[in-house]
């Protein structure tokens, strides 16, 4: 807004060329009035999952829209000061500053030239809720923005995530070592002890699969021909977890395990089921002997889990495969043998 009246004498104030540009001076003291850009502060917030706070603006301009807290710096306060004031005010929240992103023009009606001056800061406290001058509030991942009401806070976001591009890397990289580190001990951990113990896993499932009524033909065959092959079974999961066996072995042997059962006369479901059976004793006795334990295992353990879903799987894919190129063998022969056996015999006649 230009002065009219001089605020040092009250004469009346006309403009003039100084240094280059107009002013407005008073022709009765020479005192120059500057007119300087507005500041405001603004406040960059991350959260632990490195989204950014955002506030949606209840009044005009650029009203329903959504911005960075910021406000106009008050008399008596530093800028920095200012940020925090309001992010108090529109979020709710206390922080201090931590870093300065940027420090850019910018004009809005009715206000007209700003200095924007945007930090980083870090949250110490308080509830995240929304102020007065805030419709709504909440935290939006950094590549999923809403519509924005200022450019400048955008680039401000921006200048953010460079500034911390960095360390979010090496953090990244130290997490994912971690984690590999740890899912490679509980791996570990697993073979140890169905190598040690892989007796009394399938004696375990031996007595179940034995008496259990969705798989009666396994009551018919020697116990020590049971145990043989769910030892071997045991030693295959073993040596996959490990890194030490590929698909291929793995198919070859069950695919052999399903026709050896079709040729014993057991029904397809049967030896299926058996498979689950062995499979829930395994991880049974592993967590009845502690090898996962706390937060961090049981989440690990879920991958960890879905290798052994996945070695399951193919055990009962290739054990039906195997059963049904056995029983279409089956068939093919019994179909040989009737035909032949319906022949006349040379000679007799």
């Amino acid at each position: 807004m230009r002065a009219r009246y001089c605020s040092q004498c009250g004469h009346e104030v006309a403009t003039r060329e100084v240094a280059g540009r107009a002013r407005e001076v008073c022709a009765q003291c020479g005192t120059v009035f500057y007119r300087n850009p507005l500041p405001v502060a603004a406040a960059v917030v991350l959260d632990a999952q490195r989204r950014v706070l955002l506030i949606q603006r209840k009044h005009p301009p650029r009203r329903r829209l959504w911005c960075l807290p910021m406000g106009f710096a008050e008399l008596g306060e530093t800028i920095v000061r200012a940020a925090q004031r309001e992010l108090a005010e529109e979020a709710g929240i206390q922080g201090r500053a931590t870093r300065l992103l940027t420090a850019e023009s910018l004009k809005i009606k009715p206000y007209g030239d700003l200095l924007v001056i945007t930090f980083e800061i870090e949250k110490t406290g308080g509830i995240e809720m929304a102020g007065d001058d805030a419709q709504d509030w909440a935290y939006f991942p950094l590549d999923a923005l809403p519509r924005m009401a200022f450019a400048a806070n955008q680039r401000a976001i921006r200048q953010c995530v460079r500034a911390h591009r960095e360390p979010w890397a090496i953090q990244d990289s130290f997490e994912h070592m971690q984690q590999q580190t740890h899912e490679a001990m509980l791996s570990d951990s697993l073979v140890r002890l169905i190598s040690r113990h892989a007796r009394a896993i399938c004696d375990a499932w031996l007595r179940e699969v034995r008496s259990h009524p969705a798989t009666p033909s396994y009551a018919r065959v020697a116990p020590s021909s049971l145990r043989t092959r769910a030892v071997q079974a045991l030693s295959q999961f073993s040596k996959w977890l490990a890194g030490g066996e590929e698909g291929d072995e793995i198919g070859r042997f069950y695919r052999a395990l399903g026709a050896e059962r079709c040729r014993l006369g057991f029904a397809l479901n049967e030896v299926l089921r058996s498979l689950g059976l062995l499979r829930r004793h395994m991880l049974r006795f592993a967590l009845d002997r502690g090898v996962w334990h706390g937060a961090l295992d049981a989440y690990t353990a879920v991958e960890l889990d879905h290798r052994i879903i996945g070695f399951f799987d193919q055990a009962v894919y290739h054990a039906a495969l195997g059963y049904e190129e056995a029983e279409k063998t089956r068939s093919g022969l019994a179909r040989t043998f009737t035909h032949a056996s319906r022949e006349p015999m040379s000679g007799l006649v």
